[in-house]
């Protein structure tokens, strides 16, 4: 069974966080390029998710 949009997002924000922590090169305001794929992964799956809790309405 596919993950849904949900399990998805939630999954992105686990390994972003988890990645931050171990990573001495990631801050808030600075990301190595893995740090970077990861935190980009997952803002563009809380978007989406965001969007369609809102078109549900």
């Amino acid at each position: 069974m596919a993950e849904s949009l949900y399990d998805r997002y939630m999954a992105a924000a686990r390994a972003y966080r988890e990645h931050e922590q171990q990573c001495t090169d990631c801050s808030s305001k600075s990301r190595c390029e893995t740090g970077r794929r990861l935190y980009e992964s997952f803002a563009r799956l809380q978007d989406a998710h965001l969007n369609w809790l809102r078109k549900r309405g």
